[in-house]
């Protein structure tokens, strides 16, 4: 690792394709591992190896402060030149800093940004400009059922059209000896559930009071937001014994394997389920959770540390258009189990799963931006940590869950 990282800041360009005049390594520091994850991954590789650029991988656990560990990269005189992150103050403190890279002249001069939806453009926007390369379109809700275990259970998802529906059916899932619903009790996976269960309940006007840039303490008093939190604890009493400290993708695949009949995630499970080589509308079946007012959407992003090199920039210019090609995009999201970011993407290639969600992103007032993209990061965390107290305490009660969002408030945003 350490001899890749010297290499990639000594490394002397050579020409190697007409499609670029040098070569080029470039640093990608990013968080994904899965299997699923990493076929996507190669997709992009390959298409980067194909313009004469190399790329030198960083991996770092998910969801573990990864924007402290790139400042310090940063600050510490080793950037990566493409890096992992949603939280807007990021790209503000690098922009601070000279080493933003707004990419809106990229995406303008080829195409692109004219067949970006709008919540894609509305989420890579920092401050006016184009600050992050999209990758693949998630719901962070969604709810994925397997169709064999649910025919063995005697029920049907796609006809529940409120949580209490659902819910009334936990006892028949169970008696045919199947989990009802699959959770991984990590604080990221319960951080999520929350906010998702926030959106579906409470509508986009009480998540923007909550996760928007500018949370308003008077949300926390708001009966739907009690509401979600009732939710998260049925569904963690809800939980089998194994929930604690699961992977997200091996409760997928608990799913997968018909022990659980659905797991609320994102959307990314898809990408377990095509690993496992099974398709969507004939193995597994994909819906927003019943009855939701508002999705929680999340756009997968990179960004680039420019001001590096012309090389650099030049190659890193190129790997950003790479990555919103419409067709290395739609492979990308194949593997991945995302929705591309482009609109002019083949139909045919997108599967079942795939164009629900552009159905649903039809209509710009049932979603909200995931938390990743608007909140400060610190309530965000107090958010997930409150959550996840509560989740793993089954005596704490709605009150004291409020009263401790109260008083994280008072200390991080008063």
């Amino acid at each position: 690792m350490l001899k890749n990282w010297k290499k990639a800041w000594l490394v002397a360009a050579i020409a190697i394709c007409p499609m670029i005049v040098h070569a080029e390594d470039l640093v990608i520091y990013q968080k994904w591992s899965s299997p699923a994850e990493v076929a996507a991954l190669n997709v992009l590789k390959k298409a980067a190896e194909e313009k004469g650029i190399k790329w030198i991988d960083i991996t770092i656990p998910h969801d573990t402060g990864s924007n402290v560990n790139l400042m310090n990269l940063v600050t510490g005189g080793q950037p990566p030149n493409v890096f992992s992150e949603n939280n807007p103050a990021v790209y503000r403190d690098l922009t601070n800093m000279g080493l933003g890279r707004p990419l809106t002249d990229v995406f303008k001069a080829d195409g692109a940004l004219d067949k970006f939806p709008p919540s894609v453009t509305k989420s890579i926007t920092v401050d006016d400009q184009i600050m992050k390369i999209p990758l693949g379109i998630h719901i962070d809700g969604m709810l994925y059922y397997n169709i064999e275990a649910a025919k063995k259970a005697g029920v049907d998802p796609s006809k529940w059209t409120s949580l209490d529906e659902m819910y009334a059916d936990f006892d028949k899932i169970r008696k045919a000896g199947i989990v009802p619903l699959a959770l991984g009790a990590q604080q990221w996976q319960v951080g999520y559930l929350t906010h998702t269960l926030v959106a579906s309940v409470g509508g986009a006007d009480l998540f923007m009071r909550i996760y928007g840039p500018k949370p308003d303490e008077a949300a926390l008093d708001a009966p739907e937001l009690r509401t979600a939190f009732e939710w998260l604890r049925k569904f963690q009493q809800a939980s089998d014994p194994g929930s604690v400290n699961r992977d997200w993708n091996m409760t997928t695949n608990m799913v997968i394997e018909g022990q659980a009949l659905m797991q609320i995630h994102g959307d990314w499970m898809k990408g377990e389920w095509r690993a496992a080589g099974k398709q969507a509308g004939k193995d597994f079946g994909c819906l927003q959770i019943p009855g939701a007012k508002a999705l929680s959407v999340t756009v997968d992003a990179w960004g680039l540390l420019g001001k590096q090199s012309a090389e650099k920039d030049a190659a890193e210019v190129e790997f950003a258009k790479l990555i919103v090609d419409p067709k290395i995009n739609a492979a990308f999201a194949a593997a991945k189990g995302s929705t591309p970011v482009r609109t002019d993407v083949d139909p045919s290639t997108l599967d079942a799963c795939s164009r629900n969600v552009l159905d649903m992103l039809k209509d710009p007032a049932h979603q909200v931006q995931n938390p990743h993209s608007m909140v400060d990061a610190d309530w965000q965390s107090a958010i997930w940590e409150v959550a996840f107290n509560y989740w793993s305490k089954p005596d704490m009660t709605v009150d004291e869950a409020v009263a401790a969002l109260k008083e994280q408030y008072e200390a991080i945003l008063k």
